[in-house]
């Protein structure tokens, strides 16, 4: 029967990949001290040593990719709103109010209905 792969959390990779980068113990020690291949001690060091720049860069390349998402997801929701602001703009009929006086409120025009809607605060 074939053992189970043992998978390890990027914590515990990363605590045994500083200590391999300290240098106070050798891979091999390090290895059988938390029950690991040395090979793998040595390619988590080597990770740690690879990606150490990105640690004091501003943001993250998926920090970018989401900020970029967000951007577009507002851009398209301006302009679905602002074409939506025009037709309104051209067409007062359409929604079924007319204005009373400018800045003042809106007078709804649908049958049955005499409220009058004031902007907040009015």
């Amino acid at each position: 029967m074939k053992a189970e792969r043992q998978r390890n959390k990027a914590a515990f990779k990363a605590k045994v990949g500083l200590e391999a980068l300290t240098g106070v113990k050798t891979v091999a020690e390090i290895a059988l001290e938390y029950q690991v291949h040395p090979t793998q001690v040595s390619q988590w060091n080597r990770a740690i040593l690879d990606r150490m720049p990105e640690v004091f860069e501003y943001g993250t390349a998926a920090q970018a990719q989401s900020f970029e998402r967000e951007v577009a997801r507002l851009e398209q929701k301006v302009g679905q709103l602002t074409m939506e602001l025009d037709w309104l703009k051209k067409s007062p009929d359409n929604w079924g109010c007319k204005w009373s006086t400018p800045g003042v409120g809106v007078t709804c025009g649908r049958s049955g209905c005499a409220a009058a809607v004031r902007p907040f605060g009015g």
